[in-house]
């Protein structure tokens, strides 16, 4: 009997101290010199709303988006100001906020720009030197 209990209690203080959000699938991508972020939750509990946050590499995070709840907890947000400027390399992560206030934070996801066009310009040039 004083395992159940201690199940029990363990089970009940997991829900209370982990976030409100648990993370299923986190996804990053360069599509088209904009930024994809694809995510999925198994539950929201007690949960706010998603807050995007991007840094450069030797930068600090700032707040880019804020995504409301949806029934499906499939998410997806296209970060469409990436790339504006000379920064090739960001790193994003979710701030999951809950109606209490508390926060916490899902894993760092880095992308790398993928310019498709300027790599076909590369191998154009090296091509014709050995023509």
């Amino acid at each position: 009997m004083k395992i159940k209990n201690l199940i029990l209690f363990l089970i009940i203080s997991a829900g209370i101290i982990l976030p409100g959000a648990f993370l299923l699938k986190f996804e990053v991508r360069s599509l088209n010199g904009n930024v994809i972020l694809d995510w999925q939750c198994s539950s929201e509990t007690n949960l706010k709303d998603y807050i995007i946050q991007r840094r450069t590499v030797n930068g600090n995070y700032s707040d880019i988006a804020t995504v409301q709840l949806r029934s499906d907890m499939n998410y997806e947000y296209t970060d469409q100001t990436a790339y504006k400027n000379d920064d090739q390399v960001y790193i994003y992560r979710i701030e999951i906020v809950d109606n209490d206030g508390s926060i916490s934070y899902s894993k760092e996801m880095t992308v790398i720009h993928s310019n498709i066009s300027s790599v076909k310009r590369t191998w154009g040039s090296i091509k014709a030197l050995f023509r």
